[in-house]
């Protein structure tokens, strides 16, 4: 405490007396989940403790993206004072009385603030003042502002009182904000819920069927919402568009744009436009449409049954594993950039000829990304390994292969995002 002086005799009220209104006190304010109306209460059964002219309780506010001056104060409920000097006041920590609390979280009597060399005039009648610190686990997290316009107003017994009250609103303020916590995890949750809906909805019921191919696809979610996106289309009898993709972000945004991606280049398939040109009609309405740090990269191919061809487009994605029948592997490393980043990028087709035993891989970061206890990646040449060895498996048992090996590599904590594979095995 900055300055000792003598008790003057309490008026009226004994020790006893104000601590049984200070129990009333806190019996009303922790009834309610409502932080102002916890504070206003505060504030109106104040005086009827320890009598003042203005009184504030004070919150320290803090923003980490602010490099100069992060915390400053907040006046939640104040009383007494002339409001716009106070708005214009913008105490930070340390400056005046209260700064002074928040920063050491020891309170202060000042029997005269005029003698007072660290005190920051906001109310001319002010002449004594008393600052209590509201901390909880150790931290402060505002402080409480009693004035008077009389000298020697406020005693080490107020004090006491005002500690107490403070220690009160503390927990009532931390229980508060737990609460709160609370509600916006159960809405962000609530949030997820719907967005992995809206992926698994997009996603296709079933594999497509193919004459001279197996084909599968699959998608293993983590608790997040990721953009990981597969799709078919049925084009001709004898013809299917196929799409594998991975939006960036999580949750809400993640699926919508996956959504939009899904409409996008359905459209563009069934009017017939060859890859590349699918791919730029869409990259073209992203970069309209979406925020500039989102993206979508994107691998897009007609498979054609009658000349065992594969035409296909590459945006940004992950270079898919070609296996041939002997066993060799090469990844399929030609494209372009991600969907979405530029308005009139210009995309290219490739053309892969299937032969009997070919098994073609696609895949989404969230498989080469996936990580050991020692934060090694699993990688693509891993990858390509484990497809290799299991390229006799059909289409469906080798996704499901090639999914246990990233297990058995993150020693069953499983990857940190989606994994999504889209297998092609020519027959």
């Amino acid at each position: 405490m900055s300055e000792q002086i003598k008790e003057p005799p309490l008026p009226g009220l004994t020790t006893t007396d104000k601590l049984r209104m200070l129990l009333d006190i806190t019996k009303k304010i922790s009834r309610s989940l409502d932080l102002q109306e916890v504070l206003n209460q505060v504030m109106d059964t104040l005086d009827s403790l320890i009598p003042y002219d203005a009184a504030g309780i004070f919150v320290v506010k803090c923003d980490d993206k602010l490099a100069e001056e992060p915390c400053v104060f907040e006046a939640e409920a104040v009383r007494g004072y002339d409001i716009e000097e106070l708005t214009n006041l913008h105490l930070k920590l340390g400056e005046g009385l209260i700064g002074q609390v928040a920063l050491t979280a020891e309170p202060i009597i000042s029997s005269d603030v005029r003698d007072n060399p660290i005190y920051i005039n906001a109310r001319g009648e002010t002449r004594s003042e008393m600052v209590a610190p509201i901390i909880s686990n150790t931290e402060v997290i505002g402080v409480f502002d009693l004035e008077s316009d009389e000298l020697n107003a406020y005693s080490t017994d107020d004090l006491e009182v005002l500690m107490l009250l403070a220690s009160q609103v503390a927990i009532i303020i931390e229980k508060v904000m737990l609460h709160e916590q609370m509600i916006e995890k159960k809405r962000l949750e609530g949030q997820l819920e719907v967005a992995r809906q809206v992926q698994l909805e997009l996603l296709p019921p079933k594999d497509p069927q193919l004459a001279g191919y197996d084909i599968s696809a699959y998608n293993f979610p983590t608790e997040e919402v990721s953009g990981d996106y597969y799709d078919w289309v049925k084009i001709y009898d004898d013809q299917i568009g196929l799409v594998i993709a991975d939006v960036s972000g999580k949750g809400v945004p993640a699926a919508l744009l996956m959504a939009f991606l899904r409409a996008s280049l359905r459209a563009a398939t069934h009017i017939g436009y060859s890859a590349h040109i699918s791919m730029a009609k869409v990259n073209y309405l992203l970069w309209e449409s979406i925020e500039r740090n989102q993206f979508v990269t994107a691998f897009y191919g007609i498979l054609d049954v009658s000349n065992k061809t594969l035409t296909y487009t590459n945006a940004g994605h992950n270079p898919p594993v070609l296996l041939k029948k002997n066993g060799d592997f090469s990844f399929m490393e030609r494209g372009s950039v991600p969907l979405g980043m530029f308005r009139d990028t210009r995309y290219h087709d490739y053309y892969l000829t299937t032969e009997p035993g070919d098994v073609l891989v696609l895949y989404t970061d969230g498989v080469t990304e996936a990580q050991n206890l020692k934060g090694e990646e699993y990688g693509r040449e891993r990858l390509a390994q484990s497809a290799r060895t299991n390229h006799r498996l059909g289409a469906r048992d080798l996704i499901m292969a090639l999914y246990s090996e990233v297990l058995e590599w993150t020693e069953g904590r499983g990857a940190t995002d989606d994994v999504t594979f889209f297998v092609i095995k020519a027959l």
